[in-house]
C-alpha cells in the first residue's frame, strides 16, 4: 500500500497536518480520530489504509493534537468548521465526501452530518457515543474490570479522563495505565512505545472538556442526517459501550449496525479486515458516488 509523506495546510488559521492517499479523482473519505487531546491520524491512517486502492482517503491531526498547530479555539464547533475547510480545500464546492469518525472523533462525526447534511453522502461511526451519557456506562464497565487495569481508579476516570487533567504529565501517566482497558489482546511493551510516542496535551483536552463540549447530545437532531450512515462497534467496548451505538442506530434512518464479536474499542485495528469488508460491502459503493 502507498505510504504518503505527511504535509500540513492552513484551514481557519490552523496549520493541520495530514496524509493523502489514493487516486486523484476516487470519492474523498475523511477519518477523524480518536483520543481527545491526545489522539492524532497515524493509527486510523494505518487502518483505512486498505481503502485507498479505490477512494482517496485523507486522514489529519485536529488542531490541538499530533503534529498540528496548537491554535485555539479548541471546540466542537471549531473542529466541526474545520472539517469543512478541509473539504472545501481537497473536494470544493458543494460535492459530498465520505466522513469516517472513531470514538472522539464520531462525536463531532456526528455533529458534522447533522450541520452540513448535504456534504456528507456517507457517514462511517467507530465506537462512539450519541451523548455524554455514555461516561456514566463507562464507568460502570471500569468498576467491572478494574483488574484489568490495577493503576487506574474510577476517580481518575471521573475526574481527569472526563475531566480535567492538572498537566501535560498527568495526562501522559494515566493514559498509559488505562491503556489495558483499550484492547483485547494488550502488549504492555508495544503500549509503553505508543505511549513515549503520543503527544498529551492538557490544555486541548481540557477545553474539549468544558462545557458545552463536556454536555454534548445530538440524540435529539440524529433523525435529521441525510447519509447514508454504518456504526460499527466491538462488542467489548469499555469506553462507548455498544448500547451506544444502538442507541445511534434507533435515531439515524435508514443506518446499519455492526457489533463485531471478541472486540474492543480499538476494533478497527484488532479487526480490521472484517471492518473494511462492512466498510466496503455495506456503505461504500464507487458508483453511488462517480
Amino acid at each position: 500500500m502507498e505510504q504518503a509523506a505527511t504535509k500540513s495546510v492552513t484551514i481557519n488559521g490552523a496549520q493541520l497536518a495530514y496524509r493523502l492517499v489514493g487516486p486523484a479523482n476516487a470519492p474523498l473519505i475523511v477519518t477523524l480520530h480518536g483520543g481527545r487531546g491526545f489522539g492524532d491520524h497515524k493509527s486510523d491512517f494505518q487502518a483505512f489504509l486498505p481503502l485507498s486502492s479505490d477512494y482517496r482517503l485523507l486522514s489529519f491531526d485536529l488542531r490541538g493534537h499530533g503534529r498540528s498547530s496548537r491554535t485555539e479555539p479548541y471546540s466542537f464547533r471549531q473542529l466541526v468548521e474545520d472539517i469543512e475547510g478541509l473539504r472545501r480545500y481537497f473536494v470544493g464546492g458543494e460535492k459530498p465526501c465520505i466522513i469516517c469518525g472513531g470514538s472522539f472523533g464520531g462525536f463531532f462525526a456526528q455533529q458534522y452530518a447533522i450541520t452540513y447534511p448535504s456534504h456528507v453522502s456517507h457517514l462511517i461511526l467507530r465506537g462512539t457515543a450519541p451523548s455524554h451519557h455514555h461516561e456514566a456506562e463507562a464507568i460502570q464497565v471500569l468498576e467491572a474490570r478494574i483488574h484489568r487495569a490495577p493503576g487506574l481508579s474510577t476517580g481518575m476516570l471521573r475526574d481527569k479522563i472526563f475531566g480535567q487533567f492538572d498537566s501535560d504529565l498527568e495526562f501522559q501517566l494515566i493514559m498509559y495505565a488505562a491503556a489495558p482497558l483499550y484492547s483485547e489482546s494488550f502488549d504492555a511493551d508495544i503500549a509503553l512505545r505508543r505511549n513515549i510516542d503520543t503527544v498529551f496535551y492538557a490544555k486541548s483536552h481540557n477545553d474539549l472538556y468544558a462545557e458545552p463540549e463536556k454536555l454534548f447530545d445530538y440524540r435529539d437532531s440524529l433523525s435529521t442526517v441525510t447519509a447514508k450512515t454504518l456504526i460499527i462497534v466491538g462488542e467489548r467496548d469499555w469506553i462507548c459501550p455498544p448500547a451506544q451505538s444502538r442507541v445511534i442506530a434507533s435515531l439515524i434512518p435508514d443506518s446499519r449496525l455492526e457489533i463485531i464479536q471478541n472486540a474492543n474499542h480499538s476494533v478497527h485495528i484488532e479487526k480490521n479486515a472484517e471492518v473494511i469488508g462492512h466498510i466496503r460491502k455495506h456503505l461504500i459503493q464507487p458508483a453511488e458516488l462517480s
